[in-house]
């Protein structure tokens, strides 16, 4: 039986397991409104996976997508504003 190795180099490079930069961390830190109405709106379809809507379901679910889209807005409004150079 033979054995195939890699012939080349790997393609990741040896450093890729370090911690996050400080503009990394800011960066998720002005995006965490929009992950947190994110996993609110999952956890609210989650939980009608296996039974049918109910009025309160459609309105939980209803409501947590008008949270994703207003933390969308806010997060595209402050990126522009700090491209303009205005700060917020």
């Amino acid at each position: 039986m033979e054995y195939i190795g890699a012939v080349q180099a790997a393609v990741t490079p040896a450093g890729f397991d370090r911690e996050p930069t400080l503009a990394e961390l800011d960066a998720i830190e002005q995006e965490m409104p929009v992950i947190t109405a994110e996993v609110e709106l999952l956890d609210a379809q989650i939980m009608t996976i296996d039974r049918p809507l109910s009025e309160l379901d459609v309105r939980r679910i209803r409501r947590a997508r008008r949270k994703v889209l207003a933390a969308r807005k806010g997060l595209a409004n402050r990126s522009e504003a700090s491209v303009s150079g205005v700060r917020a």
